[in-house]
């Protein structure tokens, strides 16, 4: 009987933890759209890399290239901060599939952004 209880809970520790969703790593490449308070289109793309809980990269845009210098991810939520040649930028985003959308600022301009996990590019190297 005792082997019966310690089966059941085996597989209820099991079940548990197929319901808790691995974290994802926000390693990769990312293309999309940004906007500024002046509501001009900014094409962005985005290079970031997650390691051990670090964020870094660049973020490459119609209005310049910002290195990435810190960010956090917990959950669905991810915060970029970026040097904007002179004050620290923070992007504020919410991660739903392979996307990111949510909001940037620095200084006093900012507005939307949305970006999209693009796929590694297999012309490179190729002649």
């Amino acid at each position: 009987m005792a082997c019966l209880g310690l089966a059941m809970c085996f597989v209820a520790q099991a079940q548990k933890d197929k319901g808790t969703p691995a974290k994802t790593s926000l390693t990769g490449h990312y293309e999309g759209s940004a906007q500024n308070k002046a509501e001009d289109d900014i094409t962005v793309s985005i290079d970031l890399t997650e390691k051990e809980g670090a964020l870094s990269g660049m973020i490459h845009s119609s209005q310049g290239d910002f290195p990435i210098v810190g960010g956090s991810h917990q959950g669905e939520t991810v915060t970029i901060e970026f040097d904007a040649n002179g004050p620290t930028g923070t992007i504020s985003l919410k991660m739903t599939d392979d996307r990111l959308v949510g909001t940037w600022s620095t200084g006093n301009d900012g507005g939307p952004v949305d970006v999209k996990k693009a796929a590694p590019d297999s012309s490179k190297g190729k002649s």
